[in-house]
């Protein structure tokens, strides 16, 4: 493990991915918000404007009544 002032930097080796316990702890929801971050961090490192997507209104949902 390498150590600065304000990081800690893990190296692994590709055999042992998976077996970290980092992210046990961690709800699917708190999984999906760090991968956003990371995928906002790499289109402003691009230069590319953010794909956010927008909320569709002409999406609807049609329910078929049981006779």
């Amino acid at each position: 493990m390498i150590e600065n002032n304000r990081e800690k930097i893990r190296i692994t080796r590709l055999r042992d991915q998976g077996k970290e316990d980092d992210l046990k702890g961690t709800t699917a929801e708190e999984r999906i918000g760090m991968m956003w971050q990371l995928a906002q961090d790499a289109w402003a490192f691009m230069g590319e404007p953010i794909a956010e997507p927008k909320l569709s209104r002409h999406i609807v949902r049609v329910v078929k009544r049981k006779r």
